[in-house]
């Protein structure tokens, strides 16, 4: 599916156009990425490494203006690697709180589930309060804070998959993938870019990215939408393929996710085109596939319970 032929919004436009010189070919995974972070989410990319997930990443929180941290994950990792840790100052006397890498706006943890399931947990509490708890004291993460997650196939060797509950935390997720021949062409003509992203120019500030998220936030999802979105949802629940359903979570972000992309478009109403097309980068990686149809796609299954829905049908 083609996200941008349907974005109008000149700010947006101006942001993907400048993107797209650092991840070429790639203007879903951009679009993708600006839904998730205007939306207030957090955002899952599963792929090979050398792909320019990095690079993604390093070109949105300059394009925004925003404090980028990144945190490289390994087996050894340790929680207070990511949140920070409580050191004794001897000139005060007492013990000065020194924050992670956590506490960025925009934080890239880089190949996610080479941590261990200990130290992914220390994820959860940042991504969902926006808070961390430190030896029983909470400190508050400066707005906004998005995380890009990276996580390499699972079938790579040292790595431990990530649990139900925190694939559940990210709003949405997809693959990157290769480049055409045509795209790798031009990179290879022009060589890697990672130097020239200090000269990325500010499109928009804080307070624009806010008033963007408060414009959002008024767009208008009707009874009509907001009951396809739970004729989807039930559906999950009632399928034979899936251990479980997806939860009120799920529901939650597609409805965030479809006014996101409403706005981009220039709309202040969300359609069931909306709906659709976010669908599968929404709601597939939240879902657990029974170990007998672990051959199906599962996105092949989502538009199967799309299309049986009058209403899109």
């Amino acid at each position: 599916m083609n996200f941008l032929s349907q974005v109008e919004n000149r700010k947006i436009l101006d942001i993907i156009e400048i993107l797209k010189n650092y991840l070429q070919g790639k203007d879903n995974s951009i679009i993708l990425t600006l839904i998730a972070f205007f939306a207030k989410g957090h955002v899952l990319i599963e792929d090979f490494p050398g792909i320019g997930k990095t690079t993604l990443a390093l070109a949105f929180s300059k394009i925004l203006g925003l404090k980028f941290g990144r945190i490289q994950c390994t087996p050894d990792l340790l929680p207070s690697d990511i949140t920070g840790i409580n050191i004794f100052d001897k000139n005060s006397n007492d013990f000065i709180f020194k924050k992670g890498p956590i506490f960025n706006n925009v934080v890239l943890i880089d190949e996610v589930n080479r941590a261990t399931q200990k130290t992914q947990s220390a994820f959860l509490e940042a991504m969902e309060e926006r808070q961390v708890t430190v030896d029983g004291k909470t400190y508050k993460i400066e707005e906004p804070f998005f995380v890009i997650a990276t996580q390499n196939p699972a079938e790579f060797s040292g790595t431990f998959s990530l649990p139900s509950s925190q694939m559940d935390r990210f709003i949405l997720s997809f693959s990157i993938g290769f480049p055409s021949k045509n795209d790798e062409l031009e990179i290879l003509k022009k060589g890697s870019l990672r130097d020239q992203l200090d000269n990325i120019s500010l499109v928009i500030d804080k307070n624009e990215i806010f008033e963007i998220q408060k414009s959002i936030d008024k767009v208008y999802v009707s009874d009509k939408v907001l009951n396809f979105i739970l004729e989807i949802v039930q559906l999950t629940r009632e399928s034979k393929y899936f251990l479980y359903g997806l939860s009120p979570r799920a529901s939650l972000s597609l409805q965030k996710c479809a006014k996101t992309y409403a706005y981009f478009c220039n709309r202040d109403y969300v359609n069931f085109y909306d709906i659709k097309i976010l669908s599968i980068p929404v709601l597939a990686h939240r879902l657990v596939l029974k170990d007998s149809y672990l051959s199906v796609e599962k996105k092949e299954i989502i538009n199967e319970i799309i299309n049986k829905i009058p209403a899109i049908a």
